[in-house]
């Protein structure tokens, strides 16, 4: 019989423990499916985040490291460093990243590290409750803004690959949704894309993954997908930013 769909390989068997509706679990299978068939699992190395997928060590079946909160583009720069063999991955997210992480994201991209960065944006703190994170919306009630975040006060989100973009050196950035089939779909092919530069060592790729949070945004997974199709376009737009395959980059 014809296998026409199975578990990826570049995934455990163990269930996934984040809550219904949440779209780490599309992130995850997507970067899995497409290092399965980049053939990388057995020259792949990830490194997990503080946050929600903080146990994302136990989901992917390969060798994984667990960095301090913010810090996973630090671990991975030593372990592209002393096995310059492999080939690096970090999933972060955006209170991770964005945040405490900040330092850390920017001059590895400046750097042109050789690896891909996954940053998942659901404009919250998932984990600890709920908090207004750096991608937080204006207005958007949070835990730590429950009258909204006002800008005037707190300032905008920041929009992270529209700042790495300004840099010379990162080699592909493109930020892609999660919040319908189609999006899914186009979604693994940029995941694949930046796997395959990584693959052939052309320097740093960063994927940003639009997401939802159900529990902490008090919305059903279904009005979730919609509140986010209708507000965090508008500031999050997704779109490629930079593709240096296409501007004759080695």
């Amino acid at each position: 019989m014809e296998i026409i769909a199975q578990r990826p390989k570049s995934l455990t068997d163990l269930q996934f423990t984040y809550c219904p509706g949440c779209t780490h679990g599309m992130s995850h299978r997507l970067i899995a499916e497409a290092i399965d068939e980049l053939d990388l699992r057995n020259k792949m190395m990830g490194v997990a985040p503080v946050g929600c997928s903080v146990f994302a060590y136990k989901f992917f079946n390969f060798d994984m490291a667990e960095a301090a909160h913010g810090r996973a583009p630090a671990v991975a720069t030593g372990m592209k460093r002393a096995r310059p063999d492999m080939h690096i991955f970090t999933y972060q997210g955006d209170g991770d990243l964005a945040a405490i992480g900040m330092a850390e994201i920017i001059h590895a991209a400046n750097r042109g590290e050789q690896m891909t960065v996954f940053f998942v944006n659901n404009a919250i703190y998932g984990m600890t409750g709920g908090q207004m994170a750096p991608t937080t919306l204006p207005n958007m009630k949070t835990s730590t803004s429950p009258y909204g975040r006002d800008v005037d006060d707190i300032g905008y989100p920041i929009q992270v690959c529209e700042m790495l973009s300004t840099l010379n050196a990162p080699y592909f950035i493109e930020r892609v949704s999660l919040l319908s089939a189609t999006d899914v779909m186009k979604a693994k092919k940029v995941v694949k894309k930046a796997l395959q530069f990584n693959k052939e060592s052309r320097g740093f790729t960063f994927v940003e993954f639009v997401s939802t949070c159900p529990t902490n945004w008090g919305l059903s997974p279904q009005d979730a997908m919609k509140w986010a199709k209708e507000n965090m376009y508008e500031f999050f737009p997704i779109k490629n930013f930079r593709n240096k395959s296409l501007e004759g980059g080695a």
